[in-house]
């Protein structure tokens, strides 16, 4: 599998004399574990850095809010998108021409680095700025499409688009999705992967998993992320704090001999 930013040399006229914003975390890797900060160093003018949840460097724990601070390792400004602001705001944009994204998705309607994108790529619409994402394999194939639709009375920062909970896409064609069906229309440019099997699991692929957040330390916490981060809705906890987290639902008050009757009489 070739990843989007490994093919960064054949697109080298988008970031021609432009100023350059890459919005990341430590999965922003090529296959060599070459960080696509250090990459896009070397290749661009990168002048920003952009955070989501959990921050550049991923030592945030969920929920928690960051504010704009300097990245030690190159002395860039990281602007939190996950804080105060979920959308970049004029002085964030002023300072680029060309926003960017290297982030691994884990295939799920409710994880937030997805509307991370949408706010960027709305504002990059806003302020006339390209907007590219450097495509990544969804690491639970895309063969399978599952779960409900987004009702939109309920539309939140872990739900903003009428998707399922299952999508079925890369970063990249959500991006393309956002951009034409849900009408962002900004400047996009994906730059696409080569060589990757659609029906492949991760674990399936000569990729290193790296861990995108807090609580999806494995491939197997990505497959089940989907059907029990429902339970964040409820007094119910799906684990996160332990060694298990989405891999482990309950709570103290739950008698299991009752729960075991009650699941087992809807087969």
């Amino acid at each position: 599998t070739i990843l989007g930013i490994e093919r960064i040399d054949e697109y080298k006229e988008l970031f021609e004399n432009k100023r350059v914003g890459l919005i990341t975390n430590p999965t922003g890797i090529d296959s060599n574990f070459k960080s696509s900060i250090d990459i896009l160093l070397e290749k661009t003018n990168l002048v920003a850095l952009f955070s989501p949840e959990h921050g550049v460097r991923a030592s945030i724990q969920a929920g928690m809010h960051l504010p704009t601070y300097i990245d030690e390792e190159t002395g860039l400004t990281v602007y939190s998108l996950y804080g105060k602001s979920k959308k970049p705001t004029e002085e964030m944009m002023n300072a680029i021409d060309v926003m960017t994204i290297d982030v691994q998705d884990c295939g799920s309607r409710y994880y937030t680095f997805i509307y991370t994108m949408a706010y960027c790529m709305m504002a990059c619409k806003e302020f006339d700025k390209t907007f590219v994402v450097f495509d990544r394999p969804n690491p639970i194939g895309l063969d399978k499409v599952e779960g409900n639709i987004l009702d939109l009375k309920y539309r939140s920062f872990v739900g903003y688009y009428p998707i399922l909970q299952r999508h079925g896409m890369t970063i990249g064609e959500l991006a393309e999705m956002f951009n034409k069906e849900f009408e962002i229309g900004c400047k996009l440019k994906v730059v696409k992967m080569e060589g990757w099997d659609r029906n492949k699991y991760w674990d399936e692929t000569e990729l290193m998993w790296v861990v995108p957040s807090p609580n999806i330390p494995t491939v197997e916490s990505t497959v089940l992320y989907n059907a029990t981060c429902i339970f964040e809705g409820t007094n119910i906890s799906e684990g996160r704090g332990t060694t298990l987290p989405f891999e482990l639902v309950g709570a103290p008050f739950i008698n299991p001999k009752d729960l075991e009757e009650k699941l087992n009489s809807l087969k």
